[in-house]
């Protein structure tokens, strides 16, 4: 029984033993399994280090001492947190933004990307079709385009000659003038056809001739009045349209020549390329192998294939190899440069005596730079569109373009345009032709008269008294006779 007993326990610590063993290595194997995932799954949160390379321009990447700062440092650190990856920054090695070289190979950070030697590219880099060949752009963070940069004197010479006609523009002059002899013009019908003007065109002679009308509108229009003044009611009416036409007109030119005077940009004779092309004075050029000269050279606008000849006769002397020596040469000389009106911007900003010209041509964007095919153009491309929506951008862009200067030059003034001035047109085209109908009815009033009192008809009699009236040398050759005895 000692013995059954003793062989039970036996039985019993054995099984004991063996369940324990299993329990202990069941428990040391979820051990390694949630071990194992918690590496898994720390080693998928464990942000990625990407090697980003760019350049140094101002305010894109700047160097203060050992480290880096500005827009694209900004923008990298924003995207790195919401990407949730390390970077390491390089310059590129060569300077440069990415062409062709004659070997067939790119240089700058594309020919980088290109090679592996980076992993992304932020930095001031546009966007083009012959570098999407090669590489992978995200979203445009910024907008841009081709613009002019010149140096304020500099742009001023040889402009004051007529300078006093830059406060409207040539549709408004044009519109101005065709106003003052049309309006001349209806003075002078409304003096012919008014009875009250003009009574007996037999046997009186009308003052107001056509020279006189014209006189009459230009004394007005000077504010200083000329005689003949008219009698009738219809060339009254139209006078008075005149005078309130001149008094607003005289009023919109003062004004705008003050704004124009205050704006520092009174002398500006190159607002577009085309101006840039014609004029002598002033060379021009952009950065070598850049995209900027690129897009003059495919482009198949003629004032564009005149620049692009213009360069590359002379690339020795007019290309520039990066920005800061394109300031340099721009405040130094009599130079303008062609770049990306957003940077030129910038530099607008920072020298209060540089100025960008109004025009910009080939809308473009800097976007960031992947490799061909890499996962992170999409993840990037998002992100971007998130910053824009968010309006981290434009706090980024407001950041860095903070201006000292005190005016900003041509955004603060342009020519008044005929636009800003059609109701006051509307209003004299109204007086005018008011004035002519109130003539034709005073004609008309009278020969109703005349025909009552001669038994003819209306029409006759006005169609005579208007042949007098317009027939003005035969009634003066008739005139003498008649008063000879």
């Amino acid at each position: 029984m000692e013995e059954a007993f003793r062989l039970a326990l036996c039985v019993m610590m054995g099984l004991l033993l063996l369940r324990g063993s299993r329990l202990a290595g069941a428990i040391e194997t979820g051990n390694a399994v949630s071990k194992g995932g918690d590496e898994e799954g720390q080693g998928a949160t464990d942000p990625q280090t990407l090697t980003v390379t760019t350049i140094l321009q101002d305010p894109y990447a700047m160097a203060r001492g050992t480290e880096l700062e500005g827009y694209c440092l900004d923008l990298l650190d924003k995207l790195a947190k919401m990407l949730h990856f390390n970077y390491k920054v390089t310059i590129v090695k060569d300077g440069r933004y990415g062409a062709v070289s004659s070997s067939g190979n790119w240089t700058g950070m594309v020919g980088e990307i290109v090679r592996q030697e980076a992993d992304l590219a932020v930095a001031p880099l546009t966007i083009t079709s012959v570098r999407d060949e090669v590489i992978s752009f995200t979203t445009p963070f910024l907008a841009t385009g081709i613009g002019i940069l010149l140096r304020k004197d500099a742009a001023s010479q040889g402009a004051s000659l007529f300078g006093f006609l830059a406060p409207f523009s040539k549709e408004t002059w044009t519109g101005v003038m065709v106003a003052y002899l049309l309006t001349c013009l209806c003075l002078f019908l409304a003096a012919r056809l008014s009875p009250c003007e003009w009574k007996e065109p037999k046997s009186e002679e009308n003052h107001f001739t056509f020279l006189n009308s014209l006189w009459f509108g230009a004394g007005a229009l000077t504010l200083q009045g000329a005689a003949p003044y008219p009698k009738a009611l219809s060339g009254r009416i139209i006078a008075a349209i005149w005078w309130l036409f001149t008094i607003s007109l005289l009023a919109a030119y003062i004004a705008n020549s003050t704004a124009l005077l205050r704006s520092g940009n009174e002398l500006l004779p190159i607002q577009t390329f085309e101006d840039l092309v014609k004029q002598r004075e002033i060379e021009f050029g952009t950065i070598e192998s850049s995209s900027t000269f690129q897009f003059f050279k495919n482009s198949r606008n003629p004032i564009h294939q005149m620049i692009y000849e213009y360069m590359d006769k002379r690339r020795d002397y007019v290309l520039v190899k990066n920005y800061h020596e394109a300031v340099q040469r721009v405040l130094e000389s009599n130079y303008a440069f062609i770049g990306e009106s957003i940077s030129q911007d910038l530099l607008a900003a920072r020298h209060c005596n540089l100025m960008r010209a109004p025009e910009v041509v080939g809308a473009r964007g800097f976007g960031i730079a992947t490799a061909k095919g890499s996962p992170w153009a999409n993840k990037l491309s998002l992100a971007v569109l998130k910053l824009g929506e968010s309006g981290d951008l434009d706090y980024l862009r407001n950041k860095w373009w903070e201006t000292t200067c005190f005016h900003k030059g041509s955004d603060t003034w342009s020519p008044l345009k005929p636009q800003a001035m059609g109701g006051l047109f509307l209003v004299l085209a109204i007086g005018l032709a008011l004035g002519v109908i109130v003539a034709l009815v005073e004609l008309s009033n009278k020969s109703r008269h005349a025909a009552e009192r001669e038994k003819k008809s209306c029409c006759s009699v006005l169609m005579e008294e208007m042949s007098h009236r317009f027939r003005i040398k035969e009634g003066a050759r008739e005139n003498p006779e008649r008063v000879k005895p």
